[in-house]
């Protein structure tokens, strides 16, 4: 199968979109498909493992999506699989060309809107009608697919899972370091980084003073000044801002951990407390967003509603040894959902549920 697959984010810019949309095209590769990334991303050096064409952006936005028009109506392609978030001109354009072009077209909402959000559920309802009818929406979290049903009651929403390879994430881990708490995030006000420093604040006052504690906060943003600052007004001197850190970087950094922190309300799906699970750590995050798809309570990790329940259950779990070591155990022995041989299918199927052609007979590409 040749595909299409348009962001308006990637790399070398970090972010859950960017790295996902680079591991989806790496895997479809794997399995024996073209892949070809459209992006308005620019880059100073090319790719090597991903074919990627870089259309010409202004602060990121597309100022001319001719190179895609051609590239789509060449016949080049079999479908295009979009990546949308609440602001994706580029995904929304490419969307659009594949009906005009009348050629099989997914796309993929990122992000989870707010249950109050009219002015984004009035934006999402407006793009929507230059789609046509053969256009498959998807999620990338039953969380995300719900509230997307509530905006286009029209359109059956499927579920494109993130996914991940949990190998990588199974460091052998560090026997003897201080009870450590750990957050992965962009710095921004929608991930909440300042509700987590207050939560940090909450769990340290509930476990014994005599029970050493750490906490790192890892990525940069537009609030990584400001929580910077918080951190030392708050006397936070046992949180730790290494910024952004590399994968590798970070599977090194879990192996002394033990606790997983996801403060954000809205997340979508929640890759980094994945990535976090798989590399053996409990995970507490928030009940309204895509995190509950692979954390149970009690056997994962927990899920909370308030920041005040979070710090709650964090210090009883950070002094309960055996509960702790027990959901450790399970993440670190057993795959999620979410693997990468399982997404792939998902994938697949949804492709070729897009168009006859693209049925059970259809061979894949091995270009």
């Amino acid at each position: 199968m040749r595909i299409a697959l348009v962001s308006d984010v990637y790399l070398p810019r970090l972010g859950g979109i960017e790295l996902h949309v680079h591991d989806l095209a790496v895997q479809l590769r794997q399995a024996g498909h073209a892949v070809t990334v459209f992006t308005a991303t620019p880059a100073d050096s090319p790719a090597t493992d991903v074919p990627v064409l870089r259309l010409p952006s202004l602060a990121g936005v597309p100022t001319s999506i001719e190179a895609l028009r051609l590239a789509l109506a060449s016949g080049e392609y079999d479908l295009v699989h979009a990546h949308t978030s609440f602001f994706s001109p580029l995904a929304w354009n490419a969307t659009r060309l594949a009906a005009e072009l009348d050629l099989p077209a997914v796309i993929t909402l990122h992000s989870l809107p707010a249950p109050d959000g009219v002015l984004l559920a009035w934006l999402l309802a407006h793009v929507d009608r230059d789609f046509g009818p053969r256009v498959r929406w998807t999620a990338v979290s039953e969380a995300v697919a719900r509230r997307l049903g509530k905006v286009l009651p029209h359109r059956p929403i499927a579920v494109l899972h993130n996914g991940i390879d949990p190998v990588p994430w199974r460091q052998s881990p560090v026997a003897d370091h201080p009870l450590t708490v750990v957050s992965t995030m962009r710095l921004t006000q929608r991930k909440r980084p300042d509700a987590l420093l207050r939560t940090l604040q909450q769990i340290r006052h509930r476990v014994p003073a005599g029970i050493p504690l750490r906490a790192v906060i890892i990525g940069a943003g537009p609030r990584a000044a400001a929580i910077t600052g918080a951190t030392r007004r708050r006397g936070l001197d046992w949180v730790e801002l290494p910024g952004r850190l590399t994968r590798f970087e970070i599977q090194q950094l879990y192996r002394s951990a033990d606790v997983y922190l996801a403060p954000a309300e809205l997340e979508s799906f929640g890759v980094a407390a994945l990535e976090a699970r798989c590399a053996g750590l409990a995970v507490v995050a928030m009940a309204s967003g895509g995190v509950g798809e692979f954390v149970r309570d009690g056997v994962e990790g927990f899920l909370v509603d308030s920041h005040q329940a979070m710090a709650e259950v964090t210090a009883e779990l950070l002094t309960d040894a055996p509960l702790l070591r027990k959901l450790q155990a399970h993440n670190r022995f057993s795959d999620p959902v979410m693997t990468w041989p399982t997404v792939i299918d998902q994938h697949i199927a949804c492709y070729r549920a897009t168009q006859p052609a693209l049925s059970a007979g259809f061979l894949p590409s091995t270009a």
